[in-house]
């Protein structure tokens, strides 16, 4: 006879003991769960919104990429703009090695009062004259004078030969070293505290600089329309930088069509109310950059663009906030009804908004403060200050950036809302459980 499988026999013993009294029957443990201690994790992607809501999302999202690349092709300068060059000169680095006051007028005599100019010293580190030191007279109105020995400066050529000693000025100071050491310190800063969140938001910032710098300044200078240029640079930029930062996913698409609707009322409503308050935007930077293209410059497009593009930092803060406290209340309690879900986000939008609101009012004022200052002084009054057209430009910028971030909160929550709540919000595929033999 063969003897009984060994599985078998302690099939049975299994049985046997089961069925005694005081033995306590366990229940096998689910799947994932068996034999081990469980590592649950709460971090992951968000949850996912139903494939048909994720479907409509990009039916709707697909043109308007589909411009924005197409307005990029054809804004784009096909040559570089004609620049005088030669009014600008070469700008040459420096180091300031001795100074000392000397009379503005060298036929001035003894008794011609305070000096009011300072001879500098300044040994060139590049150009013809690279290692030789020069002497630049600068002003010095009150024995103040804005550069001294030991300064590192920039000095140009304007308009005179660069191996003619005679032609250099003194025109700035150098900053690379502080502003790389700032720049280094922020990214340590991002990274440190957003890890690869941060690592994803500096590249979103990098392809906000590209776009600035490659795209909308060139097109800009070429002539083309300054505000549809803005409108399409802002757009390559909400795409870019918030699918890149934030990942591509329904809360992200909600969140830059809420921004895309927010961007178009700010336009529409600075177009009108440039036209309505007569602003202009001639100023003499106007005229200097009209002056030094040799072309007309349409300084009411300019000043358009600057407020959409000035605008749309606060709109994707706004909106991204909304979007994602729309998905961490529907996740908090799924059961929740749309109608409790949309007030409860506004509760924190509207805390938002008011701080929002008040950093465009800070930002722009911030922006004007030289020009407030001179008015203050010349005792005009406040009605008079705020009509000038500087001041009226900012005024304008304000209000309109501050409609379209009111606006865009109820329209954000009310389509985070609809996408949270029309289609199923899937949890994240959970990981494989850890298991750890007894």
């Amino acid at each position: 006879m063969l003897p009984r499988d060994r599985s078998s026999r302690s099939s049975g013993a299994r049985h046997r003991r089961a069925a005694e009294p005081g033995h306590r029957h366990e229940p096998p443990s689910p799947p994932g769960q068996q034999h081990g201690h469980q590592h649950g994790h709460g971090h992951g992607p968000p949850p996912r919104a139903d494939r048909r809501v994720r479907t409509l999302l990009w039916v709707l999202l697909t043109p308007c990429v589909l411009a924005t690349l197409v307005g990029l092709v054809l804004l784009y300068p096909a040559a570089a703009p004609a620049v005088d060059a030669e009014s600008a000169g070469p700008r040459i680095d420096g180091h300031v090695s001795a100074a000392a006051e000397r009379a503005c007028d060298e036929e001035a005599g003894p008794d011609a009062g305070p000096p009011g100019c300072l001879a500098l010293g300044v040994q060139l580190a590049e150009g013809p004259l690279a290692g030789r030191t020069i002497e630049v007279l600068i002003s010095a109105p009150g024995g103040r004078a804005p550069f001294g020995a030991g300064d590192d400066v920039v000095l140009t050529a304007a308009g005179g030969d660069p191996a003619d000693p005679a032609a250099y000025v003194v025109v700035d100071l150098q900053r690379e070293v502080p502003l790389l050491a700032l720049a280094a310190v922020f990214v340590v800063a991002v990274v440190a505290l957003g890890r690869m969140r941060g690592l994803a938001a500096l590249a979103g910032l990098g392809l906000t600089v590209v776009v600035l710098v490659g795209f909308v300044l060139p097109a800009v200078l070429a002539g083309r329309n300054a505000l549809l240029v803005a409108v399409v640079g802002c757009c390559a930029i909400m795409f870019g930088a918030l699918y890149l930062t934030h990942g591509m996913s329904a809360r992200t698409s909600t969140a830059v069509l809420g921004t895309l609707v927010g961007l178009v009322l700010i336009a529409l409503l600075g177009i009108t109310f440039a036209e309505l308050a007569h602003l202009t935007g001639v100023d003499e930077d106007t005229a200097s950059l009209a002056a030094t293209l040799g072309t007309e410059v349409d300084g009411r497009g300019l000043v358009l663009a600057g407020l959409v593009i000035g605008a749309l930092g606060a709109l994707d803060d706004v909106t991204v906030t909304q979007t994602t406290a729309v998905w961490e209340l529907r996740a908090a309690d799924p059961r929740l009804p749309a109608a409790a879900l949309f007030r409860s986000a506004m509760r924190i939008g509207r805390d938002h908004l008011a701080s929002a609101v008040n950093t465009l009012v800070l930002a722009y004022a911030g922006t004007a403060l030289p020009l407030l200052l001179l008015f203050s002084v010349a005792e005009r009054g406040l009605g008079d200050t705020l009509t000038t057209q500087v001041i009226a430009t900012e005024v304008v910028r304000t209000l309109v950036g501050s409609i379209g971030l009111v606006v865009s909160v109820p329209v954000t929550t009310a389509l985070a809302v609809a996408v949270a709540t029309r289609g199923t919000l899937r949890p994240p595929r959970a990981l494989p459980s850890r298991t750890k033999l007894s």
